[in-house]
C-alpha cells in the first residue's frame, strides 16, 4: 500500500507523488512515516525531509517554518521556506 505525499511550498508545489515512505524532522524528534500511519499533525523543524518514492527513488527536501500532516495515507509536507536538494 503506497502513501500519497505532496511537498508544499509557499508559493506551489515541489513533489507530489505516491511513496513508501516518508521520514521527517518535527520539532519532537525524527518520525517516520508508513502506510496506515495514525493521524499526525507536527511542526517541522528546519532540516532536511525524505520521500522515498514507490520507484526507489528519494527526493529529499529542505524544509524550514512549516508543519506535517497524516490524514489517512495522505501525508502533506508544508513550508514557507522549502528547496528540493
Amino acid at each position: 500500500m503506497a502513501l500519497n505525499v505532496a511537498v508544499v511550498s509557499a508559493e506551489r508545489e515541489l513533489w507530489s507523488g505516491e511513496a513508501t515512505q516518508v521520514v521527517a524532522r518535527t520539532t519532537e524528534g525524527e518520525i517516520g512515516i508508513l502506510a496506515g500511519h495514525e493521524p499526525v499533525l507536527a511542526i517541522l523543524a528546519p532540516g532536511e525531509s525524505r520521500v522515498t518514492a514507490t520507484d526507489g527513488s528519494v527526493i529529499t527536501a529542505r524544509l524550514e517554518d512549516g508543519f506535517l500532516s497524516v490524514q489517512g495515507d495522505t501525508v502533506t509536507l508544508v513550508a514557507g521556506n522549502t528547496e528540493l536538494v
